[in-house]
């Protein structure tokens, strides 16, 4: 083998290997990519939709309301599978469900996202410092915050959800889309 096919076959080792490395500091660090298992945020994210996930983004600031989160379940519910949900409640809130509504503070929230009205009601209970309460889309068939009888506190939050990539027809930006009626006077 001549000394100009070694060199190309270093170099293109040493390239793959340098890649490698690095996308598996991206995946681990900084960004990654899920597929979404179940129903429980239609319509906003449908079965099997591929998502991005922003890994460091809460190094440098809070979750908010209305971000779509990956995070490791409480340990109450006994599964190693990462859950989707929107966040809904926040560190000293009281959230109530009720009239087929979410109230935080006892003010309304406005979730146009949402495919039909609550069918349940809940609370109202105060959410813990350093925890979240987080809600699927698909309120009435998502096993969430309301049915757990655990917190999700911030520390297994993994990372904010702010895209969806795969499928071609379903690429979309996530956005937040949660707010307080406007007539209520709040």
């Amino acid at each position: 083998m001549n000394k100009e096919i070694k060199d190309f076959i270093k170099e293109m080792v040493s390239i793959i290997v340098i890649a490698f490395i690095l996308a598996m500091i991206l995946r681990t660090f900084v960004i990654e990519g899920r597929i979404i298992p179940t129903g429980s945020m239609l319509p906003t994210i449908q079965l099997e939709d591929r998502v991005m996930v922003n890994k460091f983004i809460y190094y440098f600031k809070d979750p908010q309301r209305g971000d779509i989160v990956v995070f490791d379940p409480p340990e109450a519910l006994n599964t190693n599978q990462d859950y989707i949900k929107r966040i809904i409640g926040l560190p000293g809130e009281k959230v109530e469900m009720k009239n087929g509504r979410v109230y935080i503070n006892a003010k309304p929230l406005n979730e146009p996202y949402l495919p039909e009205k609550l069918n349940y009601e809940f609370g109202p209970v105060e959410v813990p410092q350093n925890s979240l309460m987080v809600l699927g889309d698909n309120r009435n068939h998502s096993f969430d915050s309301h049915m757990w009888n655990a917190w999700l506190t911030s520390d297994r939050v993994k990372g904010k959800a702010f895209i969806t990539y795969w499928p071609v027809k379903n690429i979309k930006l996530l956005e937040r889309g949660v707010n307080f009626d406007q007539d209520t006077g709040n």
